[in-house]
């Protein structure tokens, strides 16, 4: 029976994955990696090591997550060293509990690599502070993208923190807008950073009144991370 690592890979810059994350990678026997994992991370892998690519996206969806949980499981069993590469940090919207339960119920042993979320890097490539002490005591990560769109969990009317990050929103941005509209100032600013890390990374600034209309100008894609909160403001004094 092998061992399985499940990785965080970072936000996109290659250089950003751990020294831990790195030394395991040099060891594995399988890699099974997602769409936002920088491909340049697997030069990094010995010779002879399987590369499986499982990414998702809105678009298209090569693997169902249980058919994803079944090959770790298979892979696990059949080689020494397993690593399920994710991008960022694996514990942030990464489905990782469900690949957990599945190598518990299977008697496999496991282990967890923290990376570098995209939620912090981004802004920090940005140069925005998520925090500061005379706008900011509170982040919340939210998600801008669930897996039932008819019982959504995120309730922007109980949402009070002083940032907000959200993930994988692009998509849903209108949408989003609409709600926070709700309940906070259409002058909030909003910053987009589109590719953050990597050397295409685009920052685009706006409020929740002007962002959506921004954002189709500027023709932004994903993978993006939004901001909002009053810390965007910060950023102009450091351009």
């Amino acid at each position: 029976m092998g061992k399985v690592y499940i990785v965080g890979a970072g936000p996109g810059d290659p250089e950003l994955i751990t020294v831990k994350a790195l030394k395991i990678l040099k060891i594995a026997d399988v890699v099974i990696y997602d769409r936002l994992v920088n491909r340049d991370i697997l030069k990094f892998t010995k010779k002879g090591c399987e590369l499986i690519y499982v990414g998702k996206s809105r678009e298209k969806k090569e693997m169902s997550q249980e058919d994803i949980n079944k090959l770790i499981v298979k892979k696990a069993k059949e080689k020494n060293v397993v690593v399920r590469l994710k991008g960022g940090d694996p514990f942030i919207f990464g489905r990782v509990f469900e690949e957990m339960l599945e190598l518990k119920k299977n008697g496999i042993e496991f282990e967890i690599v923290p990376g570098i979320t995209s939620a912090i890097a981004a802004a920090e490539s940005a140069l925005i502070p998520i925090t500061e002490r005379t706008l900011s005591s509170s982040v919340l990560i939210v998600t801008g993208q669930e897996a039932d769109k008819d019982k959504r969990k995120v309730d922007f009317s109980k949402i009070n923190a002083d940032t907000i990050i959200i993930l994988m929103g692009v998509k849903n941005l209108e949408l989003i807008v609409e709600e926070l509209k709700k309940y906070k100032n259409s002058s909030t600013p909003v910053a987009i950073v589109e590719n953050a890390t990597l050397k295409n990374q685009r920052v685009i600034i706006g409020t929740l009144d002007n962002i959506v209309s921004i954002a189709k100008k500027e023709d932004v894609k994903p993978p993006a991370v939004i901001i909002v909160g009053d810390v965007v403001k910060l950023r102009s004094q450091l351009i």
